[in-house]
């Protein structure tokens, strides 16, 4: 099995913590090791946002704050390679070109950004497209996809599934600057409409909320596409 995961930037902190991180690499390598290969595609997070909101404030146009971000993830990426253990095949991708060739040869890529105006959302729905992977899950802050942001309003509504043209309305209303998707981009979310990737939002708090819905158990929310 082939499995894509967006690591949230939840996961890298201003000061990274390095026992999470080892605990979330110990946990995937559990589903590697079971003859299956693994693509995670690693978040901003803070560290991004910092820098981009520096750089922004410098006067800096929002591709070059795309590309600052794009270098934190993949700092972030590289933090993550480090983490898994010495015996565990892990390569770091730079571009989608010769991904495919990459995770046949290795049981986890790992890689962060690739261009200004795409989002590691879009890299990971790109990532789970060309590589023809079964599922694609990515791991937030939250529990999965609610009616609004859950963290403003607790009154929000959690959805156990979501249709993608929903997710798509909910994309097209947040922002895209630089740093700053929040839920999905709408580039992201179009590319999981035309390739249909099973894809479910779970939070990355328990690495095991993850192993569950790559086996397909119902657990965050489920795009749906019909």
């Amino acid at each position: 099995m082939r499995a894509v995961v967006k690591l949230g930037g939840a996961l890298f902190r201003r000061d990274p913590d390095t026992s999470t991180i080892k605990h979330m690499a110990n946990a995937l390598t559990r589903f590697v090791d079971k003859n299956n290969q693994l693509l995670l595609v690693a978040g901003g997070g803070e560290n991004a946002r910092v820098y981009i909101n520096a750089a922004r404030k410098l006067g800096a146009e929002e591709s070059t704050c795309d590309l600052l971000g794009i270098q934190i993830t993949r700092a972030n990426a590289e933090l993550l390679r480090i983490a898994f253990p010495e015996e565990t095949s892990v390569v770091i991708a730079k571009s989608l070109a010769r991904l495919p060739e990459l995770a046949r040869a290795n049981g986890i890529v790992v890689m962060g950004g690739l261009q200004p105006g795409q989002s590691t959302n879009a890299v990971a729905a790109l990532a789970a497209e060309i590589t023809r992977s079964q599922v694609l899950v990515n791991a937030t802050d939250v529990d999965g996809v609610y009616t609004e942001d859950p963290k403003k309003n607790p009154k929000a509504k959690f959805l156990n599934t979501i249709h993608v043209r929903k997710l798509l309305e909910l994309a097209m209303a947040g922002n895209v600057f630089a740093g700053r998707y929040e839920l999905l981009d709408p580039l992201a979310v179009k590319i999981l409409e035309r390739s249909k990737m099973p894809t479910r939002f779970v939070s990355l708090s328990n690495p095991e909320n993850i192993l569950e819905a790559i086996k397909g158990n119902d657990i965050g929310t489920l795009v749906v596409y019909d």
